[in-house]
């Protein structure tokens, strides 16, 4: 797959706004490892081989082993059905069920954190499937637990 256009030189301006709003989310209070995780099961879904390297590497930079990658707490996996049902708007609704189960782990105003979170990385990953940005080059300036 060759890549496109490069959407950061056309339109910087419209990036900068993209890149504004991502700094909201990462200065947002939530936890930086349930960003990184709901970015990274978001992009899964997408289909973004960009963001899923990049996030794939900050995930794993943050987390203890490849065995901790896998265990998700009642609060991680609240964000992550949500995160879900937000992106694929199945019937073009998210669930009461989901809703529930997300309110009992997270605040109302960590919810609305998280859902711009969700925003954002669904923006993100349709520019780079579109323009099919390549993978495989990011560095995560995440220092490595333990490390």
């Amino acid at each position: 797959m060759q890549p496109r256009a490069s959407y950061q030189k056309a339109v910087p301006d419209v990036i900068q706004g993209m890149l504004a709003l991502s700094m909201v989310v990462q200065e947002s209070g939530l936890a930086p490892g349930l960003i990184d995780l709901v970015n990274y099961r978001v992009s899964q879904i997408n289909g973004c081989a960009f963001c899923l390297d990049m996030h794939g590497k900050d995930l794993r930079a943050r987390r203890d082993g490849a065995a901790h990658l896998h265990l998700y707490n009642a609060r991680e996996r609240a964000a992550l059905a949500w995160a879900e049902a937000v992106t694929r708007l199945t019937n073009q609704e998210v669930p009461d069920e989901v809703y529930n189960h997300a309110c009992e782990e997270l605040s109302e105003t960590e919810l609305a954190q998280l859902t711009l979170s969700v925003v954002a990385i669904n923006g993100w990953n349709r520019l780079n499937v579109a323009f099919c940005t390549p993978a495989g080059h990011y560095k995560s300036a995440i220092k490595q637990s333990g490390a």
